[in-house]
C-alpha cells in the first residue's frame, strides 16, 4: 500500500468525472506524483475536441503539482435512466484510449449499472 504522505494528492483525485447523460468525448489521463501513478477518466459535453478536456484538466492538476499524460480518447454514451454506458471510438489527436481501462474505472464508479461495455468500432 502506498504511504499516505506520498500519495495523498493522487488519492484525493476522483477516478471518474463524466457528464450524467448523453454522448460526449472522453479521455484517459495518467497522473504522476513522484513515483506514484493513477489513471483517471474525464468526459464532458462541453468539449468540442478531446484536447479541450485535456488542457483544462492538465492545468488543474499542474496547480496541484501533479504531472499528466493523455493516454488517448474516445466517446462515451451514458444513459443514466437505463443504467448503461458504452465506451467507443477514438481521438484524432490523442489516438484510441484503452477502453477496457475506462470500463473498469466506470464499473467502480457505477456499480449499480446494468451494463458498462466498450467497442473499438465507430468514431
Amino acid at each position: 500500500m502506498l504511504s499516505e504522505s506520498t500519495s495523498s494528492k493522487l488519492d484525493s483525485v476522483e477516478d471518474v468525472a463524466i457528464d450524467d447523460h448523453g454522448k460526449f468525448k472522453y479521455i484517459l489521463i495518467k497522473l504522476r506524483e513522484g513515483s506514484n501513478n493513477k489513471i483517471v477518466v474525464r468526459g464532458f459535453h462541453w468539449a468540442e475536441y478531446h484536447a479541450d478536456i485535456y488542457e483544462k484538466e492538465e492545468q488543474s492538476f499542474a496547480e496541484l503539482g501533479i504531472h499528466t499524460e493523455c493516454l488517448g480518447g474516445g466517446r462515451i454514451d451514458h444513459d443514466k435512466d437505463k443504467k448503461m454506458i458504452l465506451v467507443y471510438g477514438y481521438s484524432v489527436g490523442f489516438g484510441r484510449a484503452d477502453h477496457s481501462i475506462a470500463v473498469e474505472l466506470l464499473k467502480l464508479k457505477f456499480p449499480h449499472y446494468t451494463k458498462i461495455s466498450y467497442t473499438n468500432e465507430g468514431y
